[in-house]
C-alpha cells in the first residue's frame, strides 16, 4: 500500500510502522523492543516509557488514511497488545483488514449463541460489531472498549471487563458497583495484572453468573 506520510515523522516511525504492516498484532514487551531497536538505528532520542507517545505521533499522521495502530487489553490476562486497523469500511482500508468482505457479511448475520472473540479481532472489529449489535453489544464501564467477556451489574446494567473489575476492586474496601454503588454479587477474578513489563500469569478460572450476552460462558 502506497503512503504519504507527514514530514514530522522519523525514520524510526517509519519503520516500526512497517513492522506493524508485516505483524499486524504485537505484545506491548515486543512493541517497546521494536520502539528501542529503530530509534536506536536511527539514531533518534529514545525515551523507554514514551512509547504510546511514540504510537500517537504516527498515529496522527495514518488518521487521513483511516488507519490506526491501536492498543487493547486482554480479556483472559490483562496483557497489552497493539494491532494495526481500519476506522472505516472502504474499498482502500479494507485492502489492510484480515477480514473479507464476504466474511464480515456473515459475521453480521450470525447473530444467536454466545461467542469470544481473540483481542486482534475485537480491535479490528469493535466498532463493527457496537454498530450492528447495537442491542447486544456492551462497552466496559472502566476503559470504555468493547466488552466481549466480562461481569454484568444486575441493578443497573454496566459491564466490566474481568482484568479491568479486577483491578477496580483491589482499590475497594468492598465490591460495589462503580455506577449504582449497589454490592457487586460475582466472584472477583484473581487475575496477576500487567507490571510495567507488561507481563501477567494467566487468570484463575472465575463464575462469570451474569455475563455479557456475546460472552461465551465456561465452565
Amino acid at each position: 500500500m502506497a503512503m504519504t506520510l507527514g514530514t514530522n515523522l522519523n525514520d524510526a516511525h517509519r519503520q516500526f510502522l512497517q513492522a506493524f504492516l508485516t505483524l499486524g498484532f504485537v505484545e506491548r514487551p515486543e512493541a517497546a523492543k521494536l520502539h528501542q531497536l529503530y530509534c536506536q538505528l536511527h539514531k533518534v532520542h529514545y525515551v523507554p516509557d514514551k512509547l504510546d507517545d511514540f504510537i500517537n505521533t504516527l498515529n496522527g499522521q495514518l488518521q487521513p488514511l483511516s488507519l490506526e495502530i491501536r492498543k487493547g487489553v486482554s480479556e483472559e490476562n490483562g496483557r497489552t497488545y497493539y494491532a494495526l486497523v481500519n476506522l472505516a469500511e472502504t474499498e482502500i482500508t479494507l485492502m489492510a483488514s484480515d477480514y473479507s468482505e464476504n466474511e464480515l457479511e456473515l459475521f453480521k448475520k450470525t447473530k444467536e449463541g454466545e461467542y469470544t472473540l481473540h483481542l486482534r479481532c475485537v480491535l479490528e472489529l469493535e466498532q463493527y460489531i457496537l454498530r450492528h449489535y447495537q442491542d447486544s453489544a456492551r462497552k466496559c464501564h472502566v476503559c470504555h472498549s468493547l466488552s466481549i467477556q466480562s461481569q454484568v451489574c444486575e441493578d443497573c446494567g454496566i459491564a466490566m471487563h474481568l482484568p479491568c473489575l479486577a483491578k477496580y476492586f483491589q482499590a475497594q474496601r468492598e465490591p460495589r458497583c462503580p455506577n449504582c454503588k449497589q454490592f457487586w454479587p460475582h466472584q472477583i477474578p484473581d487475575i496477576n495484572l500487567p507490571g510495567p513489563s507488561g507481563l501477567s500469569s494467566t487468570p484463575q478460572e472465575t463464575r462469570r453468573s451474569s455475563a455479557s450476552p456475546m460472552a461465551q460462558r465456561r465452565q
